[in-house]
């Protein structure tokens, strides 16, 4: 009786994972890239492009989108039999290699934001000078090549028709596996969560000592009038708001992953039932989908929370189309 209820609930599992690729994962998918296609037009005008932070949004929204479909079509696909990167060596190596890299880019540069945020929000000349679009182009190449450096080794370590794994297309062997849920664990999600947490806590302390700053009194029309000094324009305070409460989605949407995949690593030679190893299967695509919609969120989070800047923005461009398309 224990045997067959476990069948049935493995069934069932299965039957909903089938359904969760086929559905939900084809929203995500839709959802993610035309947000991400949106964000690219309105962060593209030249009002904001020159702005540094946004300009890293920008950028951001173009690698989102590489890593929801090479993230989430393969996994449509496989519901119909049809994906390829399951038995085909190279399309496997391929997809993981692209899929690492581009999540881990995306967040590192939403962690370049926040450290451009705070150099700019600093009362010392020197670090607000240090906040350039150019600084923040390089940022970016040195992000590149070490993602690059580091998921590397998935060509070798990943490939198709793999057994008692998530997915066919997995990790070849417990070392790769081992080193490959390490470095997703720790170099794309914990320390960049990290450092955002720090650069957006020391911005925000900045920002309200910037606040407080008092300067000399002057006398007007008899009354003694208290100067406080706040340089940063509207269109910077305004993504702050932006990056915050992306940095704090973020980590609601990923780090269930990544805690999934530490205990896998973690328990990875302990003695498991089927069912047990069905129900961390499920987890892990479950939450996989779910880090989706970090990557999908941007432009969702923008347009709520990004105050007239961004909404004013996005109103313009479609104002200018739609007088485009009357005329």
């Amino acid at each position: 009786m224990s045997s067959l209820s476990d069948n049935v609930i493995m069934a069932s599992l299965d039957n909903a994972l089938i359904q969760l690729n086929r559905y939900l994962a084809v929203f995500i998918l839709l959802f993610g890239v035309i947000g991400n296609i949106l964000n690219i037009f309105v962060l593209s005008q030249r009002k904001l492009r020159i702005n540094t932070c946004a300009w890293l949004f920008l950028i951001s929204s173009i690698v989102n989108i590489i890593a929801l479909i090479f993230g989430l079509l393969t996994r449509i696909l496989s519901t119909w039999s049809l994906d390829v990167t399951a038995t085909i060596g190279w399309t496997c190596k391929l997809r993981a290699f692209i899929l690492f890299n581009s999540r881990t880019i995306a967040f590192w540069l939403i962690t370049l934001a926040s450290i451009d945020r705070c150099l700019l929000s600093s009362r010392h000349i020197y670090y607000r000078q240090m906040s350039t679009l150019q600084n923040a182009q390089r940022g970016f190449i040195v992000i590149v090549l070490i993602s690059t450096i580091v998921f590397i080794h998935l060509v070798y370590c990943y490939d198709a028709n793999q057994i008692n794994s998530p997915l066919k297309c997995y990790g070849i062997s417990t070392s790769c596996r081992l080193y490959s849920d390490l470095t997703f664990a720790f170099i794309t999600v914990i320390i960049p969560l990290v450092l955002m947490s720090i650069f957006g806590s020391i911005t925000i302390s900045n920002v309200f000592q910037i606040k407080k700053r008092i300067y000399p009194a002057e006398k007007f029309d008899g009354k003694i009038i208290h100067k406080t000094n706040f340089p940063t324009r509207k269109t910077d305070q305004q993504l702050l708001v932006m990056l915050c409460i992306q940095i704090i989605l973020l980590g609601i949407f990923t780090v269930p992953l990544v805690i999934q995949r530490l205990y896998t690593t973690i328990t990875m030679n302990a003695v498991k039932s089927a069912l047990q190893n069905k129900i961390d299967n499920f987890l892990y695509n479950f939450l996989f989908l779910l880090y989706s919609i970090a990557n999908g969120m941007p432009f969702y989070i923008y347009t709520l929370t990004g105050g007239s800047t961004f909404r004013n923005a996005l109103f313009k461009l479609l104002f200018r189309n739609k007088q485009k398309i009357v005329g």
